[in-house]
């Protein structure tokens, strides 16, 4: 069976930066995602369609096809009153906000001083080159409740 839309794909994964860093890894067959419902990001998805389980490959994803280029209008200066924490805030927390057009978004924490905290609303890899070293396990047909809810059920994937 090949990889499809619609079909459950069980994987094992290393991901890493160009620089050789390990970014993630899944190396115990738990990872398993829905191919077609934008599950993982494009570029890999892209990579994947029409691999059979067994094999093993290498792919690098440029950031437009990962997580978008860094877009330097997604950080912004805020005053420290704005978040409601008595927790002392420090670089690299993250925060649940409110995007200009009222979608949600987590941003990241990358200055703090007395009065004002800088935040950044980019993911943490845009602007990123990812590299996998795949492993693909199984794939199986989704199951009808799978594709209505657009993501995995069962082992490896989301439990309600």
């Amino acid at each position: 069976m090949q990889i499809a839309e619609n079909r459950v794909v069980t994987l094992n994964y290393t991901l890493k930066d160009n620089e050789g860093n390990i970014i993630d890894s899944a190396d115990d067959g738990s990872f398993a995602y829905l191919h077609g419902a934008a599950n993982i990001i494009p570029g890999l998805e892209h990579a994947l369609q029409g691999k059979s389980a067994g094999e093993e490959l290498s792919v690098t994803i440029e950031p437009e096809q990962g997580y978008g280029e860094r877009n330097e209008n997604m950080t912004q200066v805020v005053p420290r009153k704005m978040f409601e924490t008595d927790d002392e805030i420090k670089i690299g927390m993250q925060f649940h906000a409110e995007s200009p057009d009222g979608q949600p978004m987590t941003v990241t924490v990358i200055g703090v001083n007395d009065d004002e905290v800088t935040i950044d609303g980019n993911h943490p890899l845009a602007g990123t080159v990812l590299n996998f070293d795949l492993q693909i396990l199984d794939i199986r047909e989704a199951t009808a409740e799978e594709q209505e809810h657009g993501h995995v059920h069962g082992a490896g994937g989301h439990q309600h």
